[in-house]
């Protein structure tokens, strides 16, 4: 199941009919038909409408809506998608690039499901290319997996490998359930059609387990289906009768009498195999009863044919042929030149079984006919396709003129209009400019002094962590065994690494700074047998690369929170540390549930009166000067102590405020 929803992607393309025939019934099952009236009025008046919106990403995202609406209109009347069109291109203008990897990737997609193969490509290639400048991760994971599905249609078996195992990788790199799964399941139909039987079990076994557990039972149905078809092809007919059995049931929950048909067709073929002809033909029998229902005739063919083989196999000739014949009729009518192909083959075997040589070659001469019109179809649909791609060409290369004409007009008059700004202004900066060049060198040089104070402060930082932290080491090498000593320094070096990397900077990425944070953590609780958990939670439009914070600024108050709230519990202690992005200003919470400052002070005095807490003053006044160089007041530490109902303490929690910086 591509990006699109189409489930024939899961089905082995050694398996292409069966593939076809889940793919038709599917678009039938999710779409229903309106009449081609009412379909075009509508169509063309929300076109309409749609244009004289403003050319924004809303109106981009909203002619995407439109042509998911429209696009069975458009498919029936063999015409290309307006929407999709309109969308291309208003996405080029205003350089949209997500918008412009989507309407690829439906346009590539709407190619492929009319077997236009080459086109698909070229599409889906050029949504690749857009995803990748938009560094949108799961449309370029979407793009890839689209990309595969098209070479291996085209029996291109490496290159679709290669582009499937890249959105694999991807995919699990930012946890996309949806397109590892399809991954997975692609790779497997690959192995599939290589022969490769037991690599095929391993990755469709690990596709159903995604697919169960995101609860899509039609993909658990398709991927029971596959490990039937490669269990059959080891020849171990047993268990892939229970795969299809499996499969069978959870098509029959669903109601999709697609996948009834090709469950018992399936089971149909494995008894044929097994010699037990009654069960062969009675779940062959089911499959035609179940094809009346749907609406694609090539299903009720195929299953006359495959009763015809059977048949064939049991030496009962004439019934084969009443079969083979009606499936050449149904061919005919409908033009199914496959089933044609096929049934004259089969109608072959029938007549050299039974002796007549003569009527077996004239079959066989039919058969090849269609075989050589099949090849001669492709080649000129291919060549059409080529065709269609030099012309896309054309028309990309216009509307880059076009742009780039526009672009340069733009230029002109921002240039004119900064001339004319500049030569209005010259007057009055003269006039001002003195007093603000003053003023400017004054800034700079109160500027430059805060920097110097804030390093000096940031240097005394690092050395008392760095102290705690070899202090800790010393106490635990001395109370745990080798082992774990030496897992805890190798940790304590990394982290070593991390704080003399870091704190070559004022600011830092803050992905940087939570994983630093993150593994002193780890070797608190390690160090502290593990009394603690804690949680890390940054919010959801954090981009954890570009938000930038000072280095080793959360670090005091977590300590704190370790050694004066949580070591004193009986109980497991939690610590709950929370970043989130309020407008201009980054706010970071760390909760605990200790017992409080109150009894941690008293604690504190029995055991030493003259301790205080460095990192945490040198950490207040850091922020002190972080507030005067900004000169804003969105800088600041509030300490609050956490009660119940009854006044009980049950924590401590601190509120760090900053103003935010970015990367870009």
């Amino acid at each position: 199941m591509v990006a699109g929803g189409k489930a024939a992607v899961f089905l082995p393309d050694t398996m292409s009919k069966r593939g076809l025939f889940y793919l038709s019934c599917l678009l039938l099952l999710c779409c229903g038909i309106n009449s081609s009236a009412q379909d075009s009025v509508l169509a063309f008046r929300s076109l309409d409408s749609v244009k004289k919106m403003a050319d924004d990403t809303l109106k981009v995202n909203t002619f995407m809506a439109q042509s998911k609406n429209f696009y069975r209109y458009f498919d029936r009347k063999n015409q290309e998608n307006p929407f999709l069109l309109e969308a291309i291109t208003l996405s080029s203008r205003i350089k949209y690039n997500k918008g412009l990897a989507d309407a690829y990737n439906e346009m590539g997609t709407s190619k492929r499901n009319k077997s236009q193969y080459i086109l698909a490509t070229e599409y889906h290639e050029k949504a690749l290319a857009a995803a990748e400048d938009s560094r949108n991760d799961r449309l370029i994971a979407v793009s890839l997996n689209n990309i595969g599905v098209d070479y291996r249609r085209r029996d291109m078996l490496e290159k679709a490998f290669d582009y499937h195992f890249r959105a694999l990788k991807l995919a699990e790199k930012i946890n996309d359930v949806r397109n590892i799964t399809i991954a997975t399941n692609s790779i497997g139909n690959i192995n599939l059609s290589d022969g490769k039987y037991e690599d095929a079990i391993r990755e469709f076994t690990r596709s159903l387990r995604l697919e169960q557990e995101s609860d899509n039972e039609l993909g658990v149905a398709i991927n029971l289906g596959n490990l039937g078809y490669a269990y059959e092809y080891l020849g171990k007919l047993d268990l892939a009768i229970d795969y299809y059995e499996r499969s069978l049931a959870v098509n029959q929950r669903l109601g999709n009498s697609t996948g009834m048909s090709i469950c018992y067709t399936c089971l149909g073929t494995a008894y044929q195999k097994k010699k037990n002809y009654p069960l062969a033909m009675d779940y062959l029998q089911k499959a035609l009863e179940v094809n009346d229902r749907v609406d694609d005739k090539v299903h009720v063919a195929e299953s006359y044919l495959s009763i015809g083989r059977l048949l064939n196999e049991q030496g009962k000739y004439e019934d084969a042929r009443h079969h083979i014949r009606q499936a050449l009729e149904l061919g005919h009518q409908w033009g199914f030149k496959s089933v044609l192909m096929e049934g004259y083959k089969a109608m072959a075997d029938n007549y050299k079984r039974e002796g007549d040589y003569a009527q077996s070659l004239d079959n066989t001469n039919l058969s090849l006919q269609y075989k050589d019109s099949i090849l001669e179809e492709r080649s000129s649909t291919e060549f059409a396709q080529m065709k269609a791609m030099h012309e896309v060409y054309r028309k990309d290369n216009q509307i880059k003129e076009l742009q780039r004409a526009q672009d340069l007009n733009q230029l002109r008059i921002r240039r004119n209009l900064a001339l004319a700004i500049a030569l209005a202004g010259f007057l009055f900066m003269l006039i001002v400019g003195g007093f603000f060049y003053i003023r400017h060198r004054n800034l700079q040089a109160n500027r430059q002094t805060l920097q110097l104070e804030l390093r000096s402060l940031r240097s005394q930082m690092n050395p008392h962590f760095i102290f705690n932290s070899l202090s800790s080491i010393h106490r635990y090498i001395w109370s745990n065994n080798q082992e774990e000593a030496s897992d805890y320094l190798t940790k304590f070096s990394k982290l070593m690494r991390m704080i003399l990397d870091n704190s070559q900077h004022t600011f830092i990425p803050l992905n940087k700074e939570l994983d630093s944070l993150r593994l002193y953590l780890d070797l608190e609780a390690l160090r502290c047998n593990n009394i603690f958990d804690y949680h890390i939670a940054v919010g959801e439009n954090i981009n954890e690369e570009e938000v930038l914070i000072p280095p080793m600024i959360i670090q005091p108050y977590v300590e704190n929170a370790i050694w004066h709230g949580l070591v004193h519990r009986e109980a497991k202690g939690r610590l709950e540390i929370s970043v989130s992005l309020k407008g201009k200003v980054l706010e970071v919470v760390v909760t605990d549930n200790g017992i409080g400052r109150k009894m941690a002070m008293e604690i504190k005095e029995k055991k030493d009166r003259m301790h205080n807490s460095m990192g945490m003053k040198v950490t207040e006044g850091r922020i002190a000067l972080i507030r005067k160089i900004n000169n804003t007041k969105d800088a600041n530490v509030e300490i609050l102590d956490l009660r119940d109902n009854g006044g009980q303490a049950t924590g401590t929690q601190v509120r760090i405020v900053l103003p935010a910086e970015f990367l870009f």
